[in-house]
């Protein structure tokens, strides 16, 4: 067995544990809201995301190819497997900060963050161009778009509703819900499976494996299957803060801020091939119904804390993975 082929396996083996954490890290982006609202009760929900989330990942493999070919050109051979390796190392160690502490930070842009790292480390070259336009410029855009959609949305609900009973109107948005909360879970194993599809396709064209960007049927199921299994697993630290430390939501406005993310998310990857982060947009959504309410009900010191993370993620998960070039760098080679 050649050293690049082991080498491959190990980097495939540590995209699927990153898919994992990826899986229990933004498991709360697709359920929070509706857990919160009692829509769903948390092991159904967490199920009804599982399911969804593997089937998403099936729909399309766009955003894999952005991912794969589209941010950092890493050489042939074992140095561009340890390139590719260190950016899965840096963009695990941060999700699990992140997920310690609450904070719903977004597992794409640490894993996009921990390849432009990684690639600086080695002297490599980043596609600055690409980054801007795939990962940059929609950073900024989309929680933009989710929280004044969001917000128009639920403006237009509560016109539409203003003359019905609470009670009958709450009830009716549970059920409602059961179908944006699985709209939201689906929206995210299309964006987030992807991205580790596309890691691993770029493992496979370093090591010499593998010609283009078409994303092999056995690399879909993997990167499916780890998503869905980490989804499940949970993530209840940061649902509480998605759910119940932003803003106390009720059914219409969880309703809401799922439809409103869930169609950024099916936009973004369909239209755009972007691999925009689902943590992102939910939150700048549930922000965004919030503000309907009263500004002073959304908790914007927790808002704030998060959005601290945000602009940390691809600079944090670039350094641990950086860092993690120049301690395994010298080992390997």
């Amino acid at each position: 067995m050649s050293v690049e082929l082991i080498a491959v396996l190990v980097v495939i083996v540590v995209a699927v544990g990153f898919d994992y954490t990826n899986g229990f890290h933004d498991a709360a982006n697709a359920i929070a809201t509706s857990v919160s609202t009692r829509a769903l009760s948390p092991k159904a929900a967490l199920l009804m995301a599982a399911v969804m989330n593997l089937f998403g990942a099936f729909l399309g493999t766009s955003v894999a190819s952005t991912v794969g070919s589209g941010i950092i050109s890493a050489p042939q051979g074992l140095s561009g497997l340890i390139v590719v390796l260190c950016a899965l190392i840096g963009a695990i160690i941060w999700n699990l900060i992140t997920w310690y502490f609450g904070l719903p930070s977004s597992s794409s842009h640490a894993l996009i963050g921990g390849l432009v790292g990684a690639a600086l480390a080695s002297a490599n070259t980043v596609k600055w161009g690409g980054v801007l336009e795939k990962v940059i410029i929609p950073m900024l855009v989309s929680p933009v778009v989710g929280f004044l959609l969001a917000g128009i949305v639920m403006i237009a609900l509560l016109w539409i509703f203003k003359d019905s009973r609470p009670t009958k109107v709450n009830r009716g948005f549970r059920l409602a819900q059961t179908v944006s909360a699985a709209a939201m879970a689906l929206g995210h194993g299309l964006q987030d499976a992807q991205k580790t599809m596309g890691v691993i396709v770029l493992a496979l064209v370093v090591g010499g494996f593998h010609q283009g960007t078409d994303v092999p049927w056995w690399v879909i199921l993997i990167s499916a299957g780890a998503l869905s299994a980490g989804t499940y697993s949970g993530g209840w630290r940061i649902m509480r803060t998605l759910g119940r430390r932003i803003i106390d939501l009720d059914p219409p406005r969880g309703f809401a801020a799922e439809a409103t993310a869930s169609a950024i998310l099916y936009t973004t990857a369909f239209v755009f091939a972007a691999p925009i982060s689902t943590t992102q947009t939910i939150t700048s959504a549930i922000l965004g119904v919030g503000a309907t309410k009263r500004l002073s009900a959304v908790r914007w010191g927790v808002a704030g804390n998060i959005a601290v993370a945000w602009v940390l993620t691809l600079p944090a998960a670039g350094l641990c993975a950086a860092v993690s070039f120049w301690i395994l760098h010298p080992l390997l080679t």
